[in-house]
């Protein structure tokens, strides 16, 4: 049986307004793996005025995998050390809590605050709990946020992968079998017509198909549309290499790569 479900992958400001919106992307820091866990939905509400500082709280794990990332067997600890702080420092303090860096051994939490009076008192209260762990904070001001924005925040191409995870978590929870290959579908917006016929010709040798193009004039910026389709796998690894190549493509054009989707496929 087959569902043709339209799964959208590119956040709009009506999904996260001021609502929390966390999830998780790997990146590269000073030639390290990193993970970082970030609340996407403060993009549209910050800087706060109101918590101009950025206060830091990083503690070493005790035994992380080789690549230096938490390993299972300590993940239950590192999640009671990360709840603890984060419920008595936003509760004592006009703070938020913005994300967390997991790379070369250590876990780092970032918080904004007002005023940082006495927040290190908390923070040494809290670890008191955790003897075993060795820990470091520190604070600075930083009004415009650039803490959140230029570190924790993703990339677009990141964002792009944030998007196809979610995707495939949605097909997953509707029970589909992602080793079925299938019809995948892709959208495009180009500023020009002539945009369409040259990203065309980049893919005519990658199998793509061409399903509709069309011009849009609600559109002001990029009112050219093109829609083509493929027969493709949607595991993660799969879907991120054929989505970023199309991403980057329409990127060279200064157009706007829109999303995929694709249709529902369950075991017989």
């Amino acid at each position: 049986m087959e569902n043709k479900t339209k799964l959208p992958t590119m956040i709009s400001d009506s999904q996260i307004k001021d609502e929390e919106d966390w999830d998780f992307y790997f990146s590269n820091i000073d030639d390290n793996l990193a993970s970082i866990f970030v609340d996407l939905g403060l993009n549209t509400v910050a800087p706060m005025k109101d918590k101009p500082n950025v206060v830091w709280i990083s503690f070493k794990m005790i035994s992380p995998m080789e690549d230096g990332l938490s390993s299972r067997e300590e993940y239950d600890i590192l999640c009671d050390i990360e709840d603890t702080l984060v419920t008595q420092i936003t509760s004592k303090y006009n703070s938020i809590y913005i994300g967390r860096l997991t790379s070369k051994g250590y876990r780092d939490l970032y918080f904004y605050f007002g005023d940082t009076v006495l927040y290190d008192k908390t923070i040494s209260e809290v670890m008191v709990a955790f003897p075993k762990y060795e820990y470091d904070f520190g604070s600075k001001e930083d009004k415009k946020w650039t803490g959140y924005f230029d570190f924790l925040y993703p990339s677009p191409l990141q964002m792009q992968t944030i998007q196809n995870r979610r995707v495939i978590d949605q097909l997953e929870k509707n029970g589909d079998d992602l080793t079925k290959a299938r019809e995948v579908d892709h959208w495009i917006y180009f500023k020009t017509e002539k945009d369409i016929e040259t990203y065309l010709e980049k893919i005519s040798t990658d199998g793509f198909n061409l399903v509709e193009k069309g011009y849009n004039k609600e559109i002001d910026e990029t009112p050219f549309w093109l829609h083509i389709s493929r027969i493709d796998h949607v595991d993660q690894n799969s879907v991120d290499n054929y989505v970023i190549y199309l991403w980057e493509l329409a990127n060279e054009l200064n157009a706007d790569y829109d999303g995929w989707e694709t249709s529902i496929e369950k075991n017989s």
